[in-house]
C-alpha cells in the first residue's frame, strides 16, 4: 500500500491510562516520511490502515514529542512581555531569526520571566487509541500537495 489519506477518531492517554486528549481526523495524509521527526513513531503506525480497523500505537517519549529538554527553559525580560499574563500561560515569542517559537510562563521574577519552551507532553509515553473511520490511497495531486506544504513550513 502507498501513501494512505485517513479519517479516525483518536484518544491519547498517558501511559498510565490517563485520557489527555481525543479528538476527530478528517482526511488526514498518513505519509511515512518519519525519519526522526516529532510524533515519527504515531507516523509509522498509521500506515496500512483498513477501514473499521482499531489500533492501539504505543509511543515512548523519544517517538512522541521528544524527551524533556531542560536548556528550552529561557530566562526573558519581564518588560517585552504582555502585562497581565498568569503563570502557566502560553505566550508566542519572535526570535532573531524571525522563527516564532511558543513558551509556557512558568515563573515572573522581579525583572524576568522563566518561559519554557519544551512541548507540554515532552517527556512523556503515550497511548494512542485510533480507530478508523475510513482508509484510501491518496492521489498524485494530494501527495504534491502535502509536499509544497511541508516545503511552505519549513521555509517560513
Amino acid at each position: 500500500m502507498g501513501i494512505q489519506v485517513v479519517s479516525f477518531n483518536c484518544i491519547l492517554k498517558s501511559r498510565t491510562g490517563q485520557l489527555i486528549s481525543t479528538t476527530f481526523n478528517n482526511e488526514v495524509l498518513a505519509a511515512n516520511q518519519a525519519e526522526g521527526g516529532m510524533l515519527s513513531g504515531l507516523v509509522l503506525g498509521l500506515q496500512n490502515l483498513v477501514k473499521g480497523e482499531k489500533r492501539l500505537i504505543n509511543l515512548t517519549a523519544a517517538e512522541a514529542y521528544g524527551f524533556y529538554d531542560p536548556s528550552k527553559v529561557i530566562l526573558f525580560p519581564r518588560n517585552k512581555l504582555p502585562k497581565h499574563l498568569k503563570t502557566g500561560q502560553k505566550i508566542q515569542i519572535v526570535g532573531k531569526s524571525g522563527t516564532v517559537r511558543e513558551y509556557k510562563l512558568l515563573e515572573l521574577h522581579t525583572n524576568m520571566a522563566s518561559l519554557d519552551g519544551n512541548h507540554p507532553l515532552a517527556g512523556q509515553d503515550l497511548i494512542f487509541e485510533i480507530e478508523v473511520l475510513s482508509a484510501r490511497e491518496a492521489s498524485e495531486t494530494e501527495i504534491a500537495e502535502s509536499a509544497n506544504t511541508v516545503v511552505e513550513q519549513v521555509l517560513h
